[in-house]
């Protein structure tokens, strides 16, 4: 009676033991399992899909073609503003939708418009063509104290821009001039997502210069020769290795990705898009079509910030321009 009744005591404990050996196996499991996802996943987080991490690169490739994979947030309750900007070969124009938080989206662009450059235009040929620039944005929606006019740096050497300027203040619009090293600091403000302010620098190549900044507790900024250098005499050696030495001022920890805009960027990028994509990743500058001797000598730029940088990612932003940045400083 007494071993039967000890049996009876331990019957549930021994049960129990049993049950729990494989509970406490599959728990095993999943931890372990958990551990290997972490290690084959480790950019894994619960971060929104549109928030990159600024250690790993958004970058993918498919076959022969690299894409960056990143989504700008949305303004919420924005305005629309217009900015034109007076360039060293032609005019650009946007109708941005920016909120208070400064996120935007870019509503109409124009690029390259020429007219004034190519000695086909008179003066009253730069009234008409800056009103219809103005009538457009006013079509869309954006209100005339919305309006802005900016004068590159480049533009600002070009004789003709004097004439411009003249037109613009005739037709009651304030015209702000802006140096290179603002120009570098408002294109960063632009283009360079805040999730890779700590691994990224930011190139915008002009036709009358080229602006280099990154993020260094503020922004940082300098000015090299633009994509027009050749109509100075100057020779490709020379400006390769001038823009070569100007770009070994980033510090080597911000050289990961390199957002870059401008005119060159624009046409090499034409060369490889292949749908509607807000980026596109460049390929290698010897990859490219150099027929056009503005082309030729933009990609050779191009090459100078590469090989200073050992940078494998230049990423081109469709949508961005110095000017939008200007748009973002405005209070």
């Amino acid at each position: 009676m007494e071993e039967k009744s000890i049996w009876a005591r331990l019957r549930w404990p021994i049960k129990a033991i049993i049950i729990a050996i494989p509970i406490i196996g599959l728990g095993y499991w999943a931890f372990e399992s958990g551990k290997i996802d972490a290690i084959s996943n480790p950019g894994k987080s619960k971060k929104d899909s549109t928030e990159q991490s600024s250690s790993s690169p958004a970058v993918t490739k498919n076959d022969d073609k690299r894409t960056f994979n990143y989504t700008p947030e949305k303004p919420v309750n924005g305005e629309y503003k217009g900015v034109v900007e007076v360039g060293a070969s032609g005019f650009n124009s946007f109708v941005v939708n920016i909120d208070k938080e400064k996120r935007w989206e870019i509503i109409s662009k124009d690029f390259g418009k020429s007219f004034v450059y190519e000695g086909l235009a008179n003066t009253a040929d730069i009234r008409t063509g800056l009103k219809d620039y103005i009538g457009a944005m006013f079509d869309k929606g954006v209100k005339s104290k919305n309006i802005h006019f900016v004068i590159s740096s480049g533009a600002q050497k070009e004789p003709k821009t004097t004439t411009i300027v003249s037109e613009l203040k005739k037709m009651g619009f304030v015209v702000n001039l802006v140096t290179a090293e603002q120009e570098g600091k408002l294109a960063l403000k632009c283009v360079l997502p805040p999730s890779y302010y700590d691994n990224s620098f930011v190139v915008d190549i002009g036709s009358g210069n080229t602006k280099i900044s990154w993020m260094d507790g503020d922004i940082k900024s300098a000015e090299a020769p633009g994509a027009k250098y050749y109509e100075k005499n100057l020779k490709d050696d020379a400006v390769y290795n001038d823009v070569k030495s100007i770009t070994l001022k980033i510090p080597s920890g911000k050289r990961e990705v390199c957002f870059i805009i401008g005119g060159v960027p624009f046409e090499l990028a034409k060369q490889t898009r292949t749908g509607e994509e807000r980026f596109t990743v460049l390929n290698d500058p010897d990859k490219y079509n150099t027929d056009k001797i503005k082309i030729k000598s933009g990609v050779n730029i191009y090459k100078a910030i590469k090989d200073a940088t050992n940078c494998d990612t230049f990423v081109f932003d469709w949508d961005a321009n110095f000017t939008i940045g200007f748009l973002l400083a405005l209070k």
